[in-house]
């Protein structure tokens, strides 16, 4: 168990704001039609993810700095620059969430409400460094079972009819609206930052130089580590559809974070409306702080530059504190930070899968063939999957 943890960071990436708002206007609108999206998503997931800590057990090098040591110095530059555009963009939505929250809880005004996640997160940031690797896994492990209590707290009340739940992972789709939907909800899941993030995370923890028979035992307790902490996240997505279906199907204004607390308050009374709220603020603090984490991991691999983390954090939380002020609808600005995520997939998804399948590179423990192939579909359908959605948004189909 003194292994388990990097896992668990990632898995943040996984219910941050974005999510809550695409999983609870899913199912208030189409009900349990799309539960099999989330699984599929998840199942691709768990791959991806353990295929990032491989490749840091593995070869002791992160994906940015692997990456970054295969080009030349200026493509390194334009390769962090799109990437640091992904963690920006990343940023400013967990910011964003975090505010929100803060804006149901206490009525604050959104710009204040993004200072003081900051600040938080600056906090917390503390412990993200070598010396203090577990205790930040700690905290984050705290957060997001306070991001489960949150999101999970509706359905204890009004629980759904397993009928409905299971009639729901029957793959299917209703009209280009909902199509639109899944293509957000499935290529938006795996985010840039987290398969970026979860080999610097593993080196952190273990080190580079590790024997074979280390190795080997390290890979074991990671499958466990992903799976337990993907299959956490997986189920409180789940149970955001799951909680929107049962109390808030055909509600009106539920397509924003704020209408679906709103609806939350009226269909399940103040109290769960308030751990709601709760598990958003701890899903805005959680994410942003593992954004902020990511981007220095991003930096340091790609263009062997680092800055303190503190520094980072004070000016990553600019962008994300103008949108704010600038009176932005905050569900929109969620919107937009997931089209520029959409940009930045394929350039992590793609070196990641070539890299691990290198047997050049990874020796003994390349890929194979069974993960290998699960990989390269996960690849091709997410990435075709977040072009389609570029597209619609684009034409403005749905």
């Amino acid at each position: 168990m003194g292994l388990l943890g990097p896992a668990f960071v990632a898995a943040i990436a996984y219910v941050d704001p974005g999510n809550v708002a695409a999983n609870i206007t899913a199912g208030a609108k189409y009900g349990y039609l799309l539960v099999w999206v989330l699984v599929v998503a998840n199942v691709m997931a768990v791959m991806i993810q353990y295929q990032s800590a491989k490749l840091g057990v593995v070869t002791g090098r992160t994906l940015p700095e692997t990456i970054g040591g295969r080009l030349g110095r200026r493509a390194r530059i334009a390769y962090w620059m799109q990437a640091e555009a992904v963690a920006g963009a990343t940023d400013i939505a967990e910011v964003i969430g975090g505010a929100v929250a803060l804006h149901l809880l206490f009525g604050l005004p959104l710009p204040l409400g993004g200072a003081i996640v900051g600040v938080v997160s600056m906090v917390l940031l503390t412990a993200a460094n070598r010396r203090f690797q577990r205790r930040f896994e700690a905290i984050i492990v705290v957060l997001l079972a306070v991001i489960v209590v949150g999101f999970i707290a509706g359905l204890l009340v009004e629980p759904p009819a397993a009928g409905d739940v299971l009639g729901g992972l029957v793959p299917r789709l209703q009209g280009t609206e909902t199509v639109l939907l899944a293509a957000s909800m499935l290529g938006a899941t795996v985010m840039p930052h987290a398969i970026y993030l979860h080999s610097s995370l593993v080196v952190d923890r273990h080190g580079r130089s590790i024997g074979e028979g280390r190795i080997t035992s390290l890979l074991k307790a990671t499958r466990v580590d992903v799976v337990i902490a993907l299959v956490v996240a997986g189920t409180v997505n789940i149970a955001l559809l799951v909680l929107a279906a049962t109390s808030l199907s055909g509600r009106e204004g539920t397509d924003t974070i704020e209408g679906a607390h709103s609806a939350v308050r009226d269909a399940l009374g103040p109290v769960v409306a308030v751990i709601f709220a709760v598990g958003l603020l701890a899903s805005g603090i959680a994410s942003t702080s593992v954004g902020a984490y990511a981007g220095g991991a991003i930096m340091s691999g790609l263009i062997r530059r680092r800055i303190p983390m503190l520094v980072r954090r004070s000016i990553t939380l600019v962008p994300a504190i103008i949108v704010l002020a600038a009176g932005v609808d905050p569900t929109m600005a969620l919107v937009i930070s997931q089209v520029v995520l959409s940009f930045g997939i394929p350039f992590a998804l793609i070196p990641l899968r070539r890299y691990t399948s290198d047997s050049a590179l990874m020796g003994a423990f390349v890929d194979r063939a069974p993960l290998r192939w699960g990989s390269f579909a996960s690849v091709v359908v997410i990435v075709v999957l977040n072009v389609a959605l570029l597209f619609l948004l684009a034409t403005g189909a749905g």
